[in-house]
């Protein structure tokens, strides 16, 4: 039995939940995959999957037994990679995710790019708003604004962003534009729904002071609340990487420009360990470079 043939399909049925997705994805036919799970089952001893006609399970001992294989495979990895990384190609599947909108906006085209520079490479994107565990979710790398960081978790930080209070070019066409905080209590304010908070923080000359706004309409998607302002449906917060462009362009205003709201804080985090496998290590630094740039 090829034991490192036979780990490989394990972890990747127990990732999948189906012995048909991996064997597609580790480009062979089921019943090969099927007698891998098999021989592995009887070299170690026990069950591993309970099986049905719809999907596999793990049993007790195949989820004891799936993170110790999955670190035979990362120190596999790790040697391999060791021989020679000046020379050796990346290639692989690296797991990364990220929040909904900078995945959307940006991170998705860099994906594509080194999807296109690298042939060997494998990519999972997954796009999330919440807080990933590297280490329980199995991600080689997360992306993550504005939540703590565990202390066991390496995390780099990679950007600062204000946000702006920001409108559409019609909107204050219609409503007018404030030029203190003391005047944005008739404006439509929209919020990311996140909390029952009605007042507001602001940051500037004075300092940061909290002011009572109240809102029809709260979302939680970045990306649907930046589309509300760009329809003039009101003012909203912004971080400044997603507005740059629009405000360069004059589509979008920036108002009571003195005044920000709660900065955005980017980190990449991941796992501690002794050394990244290249194809980590080459999505890393891809990351670090887009997201610094915005």
């Amino acid at each position: 039995m090829d034991r490192l043939r036979a780990l490989k399909a394990f972890v990747r049925v127990a990732d999948l939940g189906s012995l048909s997705a991996a064997a597609r994805s580790l480009a062979t036919t089921q019943p090969t995959v099927s007698k891998l799970v098999a021989a592995l089952e009887a070299s170690v001893g026990a069950r591993l999957f309970e099986r049905s006609p719809a999907r596999v399970l793990l049993t007790d001992e195949g989820a004891r037994f799936l993170d110790s294989a999955r670190r035979l495979l990362d120190d596999y990895d790790e040697a391999v990679a060791a021989l020679d990384a000046r020379t050796c190609e990346p290639q692989g599947r690296v797991r990364i995710s990220a929040p909904v909108a900078l995945g959307e906006l940006h991170l998705h085209g860099l994906m594509l790019q080194a999807l296109q520079r690298y042939p060997k490479l494998e990519l999972d994107l997954m796009l999330d708003d919440r807080f990933v565990d590297p280490v329980e979710e199995r991600f080689d790398l997360t992306v993550r604004i504005g939540a703590q960081v565990p202390p066991d978790l390496v995390a780099r930080q990679l950007a600062v962003w204000p946000r702006y209070l920001v409108a559409s070019r019609d909107y204050v066409r219609c409503h007018g534009e404030p030029q203190a905080l003391a005047e944005l209590a008739p404006h439509a304010f929209l919020r990311y729904l996140q909390g029952e908070a009605e007042t507001v923080p602001f940051t500037g000359p004075v300092g940061t002071v909290d002011v009572p706004l109240s809102t029809r309409y709260r979302v939680n998607s970045a990306v649907a609340l930046l589309d509300a302002v760009r329809a003039g449906a009101g003012i909203a917060f912004q971080p400044s990487w997603m507005v740059k462009d629009l405000l360069a362009s004059g589509e979008l205003v920036r108002l009571l420009p003195d005044w920000a709201g709660p900065a955005q804080i980017a980190h990449l985090v991941y796992a501690r360990r002794r050394t990244q496998p290249m194809r980590v290590q080459v999505m890393l630094e891809l990351l670090d470079g887009a997201i610094r740039a915005l």
